[in-house]
């Protein structure tokens, strides 16, 4: 599984001989979740391609999309949908709708420290335990200890995600928010009283708790097999959005990430192809 600890990357190549000032240059910038899947799929991309320089920068899904929509990037990746206000944006500056291309899927894990005794907690628990209803460990079956909320930022694909389709209402104030996945796993890991959540490729050093659709329900891990038959309860798809159709170079990177081996690519960074 390939992975970094950083929450933004620029991604750059050395390439013998060659002047990157000639080069063509493709600009993907977004989703924090998608930066080490992007970071990967630019590296393999440009030694096959050495006349291309892909520069991939994170900063979240909603500074991606405001960033498409204002023409400073090529490439928006988003860990969720464009939002109506968006399209509506992008539709008046540029007299259409912008393109999305569904371009992997990821499991949201829920992050523990590996000391937790917790093992598996339903949709209806984690929602209450990012609200505020649900305050200590006891009450879940774990120990006598406050719960500690660790979260991302609201320009976050991710927290769009997670308060949509696990929360369902304001998250708890106390909940810290930080800037990346890979700071919420820092900070779980570091926290045995700590709970976070995030893409599935960041989990290291922690543990995934098992999710649970509902009391009466097995509880489930994230893996290629249970995204891929649908039976873990929070997954969704990773985009890219492109402001027109892609063309010329840009359309060769996007048809190579959608090929077999880009998609390849997606399994050994630790998430999961589309089929």
């Amino acid at each position: 599984m390939y992975k970094t600890k950083l929450a933004v990357v620029v991604v750059t190549v050395m390439m013998i001989g060659f002047s990157f000032t000639t080069a063509s240059k493709i600009t993907v910038k977004g989703s924090d979740t998608m930066v080490i899947l992007s970071q990967k799929w630019a590296e393999v991309f440009m030694r096959k391609n050495p006349g291309i320089f892909v520069q991939v920068t994170g900063g979240g899904s909603g500074v991606g999309i405001a960033a498409l929509i204002n023409g400073s990037t090529m490439i928006a990746n988003s860990s969720r949908p464009i939002s109506q206000e968006e399209l509506e944006k992008m539709k008046t500056k540029y007299n259409k709708n912008s393109i999305q291309i569904a371009c992997a899927k990821d499991g949201l894990s829920i992050f523990l420290n590996k000391v937790n005794p917790v093992e598996e907690l339903t949709i209806a628990q984690l929602g209450d335990i990012f609200s505020g209803k649900i305050t200590n460990w006891k009450q879940v079956g774990g120990p006598d200890a406050k719960i500690q909320l660790y979260g991302r930022e609201s320009s976050s694909g991710t927290f769009e995600f997670f308060k949509d389709h696990v929360v369902k209402t304001d998250f708890a104030r106390y909940c810290q928010t930080l800037p990346g996945t890979a700071a919420i796993v820092n900070a779980v890991k570091k926290d045995k009283f700590g709970i976070g959540y995030g893409g599935a490729a960041y989990a290291e050093g922690v543990k995934d708790c098992k999710v649970k659709r509902d009391a009466k329900s097995k509880g489930i891990s994230p893996t290629a097999a249970t995204i891929k038959n649908k039976t873990y309860p929070i997954s969704r798809y990773l985009f890219m959005y492109l402001r027109e159709k892609p063309t010329g170079e840009t359309k060769k990177f996007v048809d190579w990430i959608l090929s077999a081996e880009g998609q390849n690519v997606i399994v050994e960074v630790g998430y999961y192809p589309l089929k």
